[in-house]
């Protein structure tokens, strides 16, 4: 498998986790004010991911455009 496979399964692979980590905030959020401790906490994580996310497509990008 080349780098540039390796990085589109990563960049897929991300996708999916940062559509759970969407989908856990929206749960935390529509059950107001129940689990309200827990947004900042949720948040954090879906952020780090999308941020992972990110990097990855433009990693991918990168080397999309050296080939």
């Amino acid at each position: 498998m080349s780098k540039l496979d390796e990085m589109g399964n990563k960049v897929r692979k991300l996708q999916l986790r940062a559509a759970i980590a969407k989908m856990n905030l929206r749960d935390r959020v529509e059950n107001l004010p129940g689990k309200w401790t827990e947004i900042v906490e949720v948040a954090e994580e879906a952020s780090a991911v999308f941020a992972q996310l990110d990097s990855a497509r433009r990693e991918l990008a990168a080397m999309k455009k050296l080939r």
